[in-house]
């Protein structure tokens, strides 16, 4: 812990973060005393959290310290928290997959009960939901943090097609390492890189693993045998003109090739043919040969939310765009991936969402009106090389709103460093302790010290 403090206080561009980095560091202990299922239960709380992701996590913590934690409990099943972002390095070779994983007993917040089953059903009307066992809890507030489901299956042969090689995927613990495996074994051919039809988290990832591995074959000598192919169902390679206008330089420069509107919807790993639909001709396919294949899966919200009182017609959580408050219940709350908010689905966005929604429910705690607005901040390191990035970061309207003076739609091995190396004990001691709000605190310090 302490060597992680000095590691980051030897960089210059860290130092701004070290006052909100080092309670988090400081209070983290190897044995968090936590309350588990197991323990006696408790069939209401003040808080409820329902997930033990990245926005579950750190508004646990937060709660924590507004309510005490023996009023606050978080619901999640699964017993290994995985820090996501790492996985696009993971992929590449750059960095190791179990970096990434930490038990969610290490995670939670210490004495906050973890409740260790899934969520069936959300009854809002009788503040309420019903758990595996048809086990019932009640709350005062609900926090609703389920991120999304990933649906490898609406593509014709996956997941199954993952058992042959030269295929991967780097959204999913089960198959991030096979996009390594399948990047080493490339001999000759298309290295195809797919996005999907859906919205996705951390949409820039798709591009990320492709840059890497177009790198990775001009270092090995492989470049001149392969042809690297990006085929997005999107009409532009990125929503915000200024990032997109670089990445399009990049693209150019090294020879990639980008097919709009082109939706994955079959992949035949036997014969390594990936099927194609043409989204401006319906019906009209197309199919590839494939050296490599990299899968970015459709992604959709977790069942438990589809047609549930707390969702739109889509299935996301309805939340006010700018409070993070349910616009049906007043007690309901929403943060991350499983929300309706129309911005990119981060773990930068979470941290910018984690400090807002904080404040509104301390308003509505006391019976105030909430005041304090998110921006749709949400960030996405654009990867493009093994010691290069773009640092993008924008809001709801999709214009720039970066934390540097400087910029950052140029590639730095700054911006690299602090996608590889600062952000992940970031994310660890900062974000899920609830003290990581997003960098705006930062952006107006350094503006105003340039001005």
């Amino acid at each position: 812990m302490m060597a992680t403090l000095g590691l980051l206080s030897s960089c210059s561009c860290a130092r701004p973060l070290m006052p909100l980095l080092r309670p988090g560091i400081l209070k983290m202990s190897s044995s968090q005393l936590h309350t588990t299922a197991q323990a006696a239960s408790k069939d209401y709380y003040e808080v409820l959290v329902l997930g033990g992701g990245t926005g579950g996590i750190t508004m646990s913590a937060r709660m924590k310290r507004k309510v005490g934690a023996g009023n606050v409990a978080v619901v999640e099943p699964q017993e290994k928290h995985y820090y996501q972002p790492l996985w696009t390095l993971v992929g590449a070779g750059a960095k190791q997959l179990a970096k990434s994983a930490r038990p969610t007993a290490s995670v939670i917040p210490s004495g906050v009960k973890w409740i260790q089953s899934r969520v069936q059903k959300l009854d809002p009307d009788k503040n309420c939901v019903y758990l595996e066992n048809n086990q019932k809890i009640s709350y005062k507030y609900l926090i609703i943090a389920l991120g999304l489901q990933l649906h490898y299956e609406k593509i014709k042969g996956l997941p199954e097609g993952f058992k042959c090689p030269k295929i991967g995927s780097n959204y999913s613990i089960h198959t991030v390492e096979k996009t390594w495996e399948a990047l080493q074994g490339f001999k000759e051919g298309n290295a195809i890189f797919t996005f999907p039809n859906t919205p996705v988290k951390c949409a820039g990832a798709p591009q990320k693993i492709m840059y890497l591995s177009e790198a990775y074959l001009r270092k090995t000598g492989k470049r001149s045998r392969a042809k690297i192919i990006f085929n997005t169902s999107m009409g532009v390679i990125f929503g915000v003109q200024k990032y997109a206008d670089a990445l399009l330089e990049i693209i150019k420069s090294r020879n990639i090739t980008v097919n709009y509107r082109h939706n994955l919807i079959e992949v035949r790993a036997d014969k390594q043919e990936a099927v194609f639909e043409n989204l401006d001709k319906p019906g009209e396919t197309e199919v590839y040969q494939y050296e490599m294949l990299h899968v970015t899966p459709p992604m959709g919200p977790p069942d438990v939310l589809l047609n549930s009182p707390v969702s739109d017609p889509a299935g996301w959580v309805d939340v006010d765009k700018e409070t993070l408050q349910h616009k049906k219940y007043p007690n309901v709350f929403g943060i991350g991936d499983c929300t309706n908010l129309p911005t990119s689905k981060t773990a930068a966005a979470v941290a910018g969402q984690s400090g807002v929604l904080d404040k509104t429910i301390s308003s509505i705690m006391k019976g105030k009106t909430p005041t304090k607005k998110y921006d749709g901040y949400t960030s996405c390191p654009l990867v493009t090389n093994y010691n290069r990035a773009i640092l993008a970061e924008f809001d709801y309207n999709a214009q720039p709103l970066e934390t540097f003076p400087i910029d950052q739609s140029k590639e730095r091995l700054t911006s690299f460093h602090m996608k590889a190396d600062m952000m992940p004990p970031l994310y660890w001691y900062g974000l899920l302790k609830g003290y990581w709000g997003g960098p705006a605190p930062i952006r107006k310090l350094l503006h105003l010290g340039f001005k």
